[in-house]
Protein backbone atom coordinates (compact mmCIF):
# COMPACT_ATOMS: atom_id res chain seq x y z
CA UNK A 1 0.00 0.00 0.00
CA UNK A 2 1.53 3.30 -1.02
CA UNK A 3 2.62 5.44 1.52
CA UNK A 4 1.07 9.36 1.71
CA UNK A 5 2.64 12.05 3.75
CA UNK A 6 0.40 15.67 4.83
CA UNK A 7 3.04 18.50 4.33
CA UNK A 8 0.78 21.46 6.18
CA UNK A 9 2.39 24.27 5.99
CA UNK A 10 4.51 24.11 2.90
CA UNK A 11 6.70 27.00 2.01
CA UNK A 12 10.80 27.20 1.55
CA UNK A 13 13.15 25.81 3.40
CA UNK A 14 11.94 23.22 6.07
CA UNK A 15 8.54 21.69 4.66
CA UNK A 16 10.01 21.67 1.13
CA UNK A 17 12.94 19.88 1.54
CA UNK A 18 10.82 17.56 4.30
CA UNK A 19 8.85 16.79 1.46
CA UNK A 20 11.91 15.76 -0.81
CA UNK A 21 13.17 13.79 1.18
CA UNK A 22 9.98 11.95 2.09
CA UNK A 23 9.06 11.75 -1.62
CA UNK A 24 12.68 9.81 -2.10
CA UNK A 25 11.88 7.39 0.16
CA UNK A 26 8.85 6.25 -1.60
CA UNK A 27 5.99 8.65 -0.30
CA UNK A 28 3.66 10.20 -1.99
CA UNK A 29 2.96 14.06 -0.97
CA UNK A 30 0.44 16.04 -0.02
CA UNK A 31 1.35 19.98 -0.01
CA UNK A 32 -1.25 22.46 2.18
CA UNK A 33 -1.29 26.11 2.75
CA UNK A 34 -2.62 29.03 1.44
CA UNK A 35 -0.83 29.83 -2.09
CA UNK A 36 -2.70 27.72 -4.33
CA UNK A 37 0.24 28.42 -6.41
CA UNK A 38 3.07 28.05 -4.39
CA UNK A 39 1.68 24.55 -4.21
CA UNK A 40 1.16 24.05 -7.52
CA UNK A 41 4.92 24.95 -8.65
CA UNK A 42 5.79 22.83 -5.55
CA UNK A 43 3.93 19.27 -6.54
CA UNK A 44 4.85 19.70 -10.19
CA UNK A 45 8.60 19.90 -9.29
CA UNK A 46 8.08 16.92 -7.08
CA UNK A 47 6.15 15.09 -9.97
CA UNK A 48 8.91 15.88 -12.28
CA UNK A 49 11.18 14.06 -10.18
CA UNK A 50 9.07 10.93 -10.22
CA UNK A 51 6.69 11.29 -7.03
CA UNK A 52 3.32 11.48 -6.46
CA UNK A 53 2.51 14.72 -5.24
CA UNK A 54 -0.78 17.25 -5.11
CA UNK A 55 -2.19 20.14 -3.99
CA UNK A 56 -4.08 20.97 -1.19
CA UNK A 57 -4.49 24.74 -0.54
CA UNK A 58 -6.10 25.28 3.04
CA UNK A 59 -6.69 27.71 5.01
CA UNK A 60 -4.42 25.80 8.50
CA UNK A 61 -6.11 27.82 10.96
CA UNK A 62 -9.70 26.69 9.95
CA UNK A 63 -9.97 23.33 11.94
CA UNK A 64 -13.16 23.08 9.68
CA UNK A 65 -11.38 23.42 6.64
CA UNK A 66 -8.22 21.24 8.11
CA UNK A 67 -10.41 18.24 8.57
CA UNK A 68 -11.93 18.36 4.84
CA UNK A 69 -8.53 18.62 3.48
CA UNK A 70 -7.54 15.44 5.09
CA UNK A 71 -10.76 13.95 3.64
CA UNK A 72 -9.61 15.59 0.56
CA UNK A 73 -6.15 14.08 0.62
CA UNK A 74 -7.49 10.45 1.56
CA UNK A 75 -9.88 10.75 -1.13
CA UNK A 76 -7.32 11.80 -3.70
CA UNK A 77 -4.23 9.88 -1.96
CA UNK A 78 -5.23 7.14 0.00
CA UNK A 79 -4.45 7.09 4.04
CA UNK A 80 -2.37 9.58 6.15
CA UNK A 81 0.31 7.58 6.97
CA UNK A 82 2.51 10.92 8.17
CA UNK A 83 1.19 14.53 9.35
CA UNK A 84 3.48 16.86 9.33
CA UNK A 85 2.79 20.34 11.02
CA UNK A 86 4.88 23.21 9.53
CA UNK A 87 2.33 25.97 9.63
CA UNK A 88 2.92 29.28 11.57
CA UNK A 89 1.34 32.95 11.80
CA UNK A 90 3.09 36.06 12.32
CA UNK A 91 0.93 37.71 13.50
CA UNK A 92 0.66 39.34 17.71
CA UNK A 93 4.24 40.52 17.44
CA UNK A 94 3.86 42.75 20.81
CA UNK A 95 1.20 41.27 22.59
CA UNK A 96 0.66 44.05 24.59
CA UNK A 97 -0.60 45.73 21.32
CA UNK A 98 -2.21 42.61 19.02
CA UNK A 99 -5.95 42.47 18.75
CA UNK A 100 -8.02 39.16 19.56
CA UNK A 101 -8.14 38.24 16.27
CA UNK A 102 -4.13 38.23 16.28
CA UNK A 103 -3.87 36.20 18.94
CA UNK A 104 -6.40 33.68 17.90
CA UNK A 105 -5.21 33.39 14.76
CA UNK A 106 -1.19 32.62 15.55
CA UNK A 107 -2.94 29.95 17.96
CA UNK A 108 -5.41 28.51 15.35
CA UNK A 109 -2.84 27.68 12.94
CA UNK A 110 -0.20 26.40 15.03
CA UNK A 111 -1.62 24.43 17.58
CA UNK A 112 -5.58 24.31 17.01
CA UNK A 113 -5.57 23.33 13.05
CA UNK A 114 -2.59 21.25 14.29
CA UNK A 115 -5.00 19.22 17.26
CA UNK A 116 -8.19 19.11 14.19
CA UNK A 117 -5.56 16.98 11.65
CA UNK A 118 -4.20 14.44 14.28
CA UNK A 119 -8.14 14.15 14.93
CA UNK A 120 -9.63 14.02 11.21
CA UNK A 121 -6.36 11.44 10.48
CA UNK A 122 -6.50 9.76 13.29
CA UNK A 123 -8.41 6.34 12.02
CA UNK A 124 -5.81 6.32 9.11
CA UNK A 125 -2.75 6.79 11.48
CA UNK A 126 -3.93 3.97 13.36
CA UNK A 127 -4.43 1.43 10.59
CA UNK A 128 -1.24 2.62 9.16
CA UNK A 129 2.29 0.70 9.41
CA UNK A 130 4.78 3.39 10.93
CA UNK A 131 2.43 6.53 11.60
CA UNK A 132 3.81 9.36 12.65
CA UNK A 133 2.22 12.95 13.53
CA UNK A 134 5.95 15.70 12.95
CA UNK A 135 5.74 18.75 14.35
CA UNK A 136 8.34 21.59 13.16
CA UNK A 137 9.54 22.81 16.75
CA UNK A 138 11.77 26.42 17.60
CA UNK A 139 13.90 27.44 19.94
CA UNK A 140 11.37 30.19 21.07
CA UNK A 141 9.45 27.45 23.26
CA UNK A 142 12.33 27.68 25.55
CA UNK A 143 11.85 29.31 29.07
CA UNK A 144 15.46 31.49 28.86
CA UNK A 145 16.32 34.98 29.84
CA UNK A 146 18.39 35.31 26.38
CA UNK A 147 15.40 33.59 24.42
CA UNK A 148 12.51 35.87 25.60
CA UNK A 149 14.57 39.32 25.66
CA UNK A 150 15.44 38.09 21.96
CA UNK A 151 11.72 37.75 21.09
CA UNK A 152 10.12 41.04 22.40
CA UNK A 153 12.94 42.45 20.55
CA UNK A 154 12.07 40.55 17.05
CA UNK A 155 8.47 41.30 17.74
CA UNK A 156 7.82 37.88 17.32
CA UNK A 157 5.69 37.40 21.02
CA UNK A 158 2.96 35.37 19.36
CA UNK A 159 5.50 33.27 17.80
CA UNK A 160 6.91 32.83 20.96
CA UNK A 161 4.05 31.82 22.68
CA UNK A 162 3.06 29.40 19.60
CA UNK A 163 5.89 27.35 19.72
CA UNK A 164 6.00 27.00 23.22
CA UNK A 165 2.23 25.57 23.02
CA UNK A 166 3.23 23.22 20.52
CA UNK A 167 6.49 22.04 22.28
CA UNK A 168 3.98 20.85 25.24
CA UNK A 169 1.60 19.69 22.33
CA UNK A 170 4.01 17.25 21.54
CA UNK A 171 5.08 15.54 24.55
CA UNK A 172 1.61 15.10 25.37
CA UNK A 173 0.27 13.31 22.02
CA UNK A 174 3.59 11.51 21.92
CA UNK A 175 2.78 9.94 25.63
CA UNK A 176 -1.25 9.85 24.45
CA UNK A 177 -0.63 8.13 20.89
CA UNK A 178 2.34 5.79 21.81
CA UNK A 179 0.33 2.93 23.13
CA UNK A 180 -1.62 3.17 19.91
CA UNK A 181 1.84 2.63 18.06
CA UNK A 182 1.61 6.43 16.39
CA UNK A 183 4.86 8.16 16.92
CA UNK A 184 4.74 11.73 17.58
CA UNK A 185 7.78 14.01 17.40
CA UNK A 186 9.55 17.47 16.95
CA UNK A 187 12.55 18.56 14.94
CA UNK A 188 13.43 21.66 17.22
CA UNK A 189 15.07 24.69 15.30
CA UNK A 190 17.30 26.70 17.20
CA UNK A 191 18.18 29.04 14.23
CA UNK A 192 17.56 30.85 10.94
CA UNK A 193 17.07 28.13 7.87
CA UNK A 194 18.62 28.88 4.35
CA UNK A 195 16.05 29.59 1.99
CA UNK A 196 13.31 30.09 4.44
CA UNK A 197 10.78 33.61 4.82
CA UNK A 198 13.08 34.22 7.90
CA UNK A 199 16.17 34.39 5.86
CA UNK A 200 15.30 37.76 4.22
CA UNK A 201 17.60 38.01 0.93
CA UNK A 202 19.90 35.43 1.65
CA UNK A 203 21.35 36.86 4.43
CA UNK A 204 22.24 35.74 8.22
CA UNK A 205 20.88 31.71 7.69
CA UNK A 206 23.35 29.49 8.53
CA UNK A 207 21.08 26.02 9.34
CA UNK A 208 20.44 23.55 6.18
CA UNK A 209 16.96 22.76 5.46
CA UNK A 210 18.21 19.38 3.77
CA UNK A 211 19.41 18.65 7.20
CA UNK A 212 16.91 19.30 9.14
CA UNK A 213 14.69 17.07 6.91
CA UNK A 214 17.14 14.28 7.09
CA UNK A 215 16.82 14.55 10.69
CA UNK A 216 13.39 14.42 10.64
CA UNK A 217 13.64 10.99 8.83
CA UNK A 218 16.04 9.88 11.39
CA UNK A 219 13.11 10.64 14.15
CA UNK A 220 10.45 9.30 12.04
CA UNK A 221 12.41 6.29 11.20
CA UNK A 222 14.27 6.00 15.05
CA UNK A 223 10.41 6.16 16.29
CA UNK A 224 12.26 7.02 20.21
CA UNK A 225 13.32 10.21 20.94
CA UNK A 226 10.48 13.44 21.63
CA UNK A 227 12.19 16.17 20.36
CA UNK A 228 15.85 16.90 18.54
CA UNK A 229 17.27 19.89 19.34
CA UNK A 230 19.20 21.14 15.85
CA UNK A 231 21.21 24.29 15.65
Amino acid sequence: MARTIVVCGYGPGISSALAQKFAREGFQVALVARSAERLEAGAAALREAGATARAFPCDLGDPAAVRALIADVREALGPVTVLHWNAYAGLAGDLTKSTDEELRTVLDVGVVGAVAAVQAALDDLRAQAEPAVLITGGGFAFYNDHVDRSIVQWNAMGLGVTKAAQHKLTHLLHYRLKPEGIYVGSVVVLGLVKGSAFDQNGGGAGLDPNAIADAFWELYTGRREVTRNFG
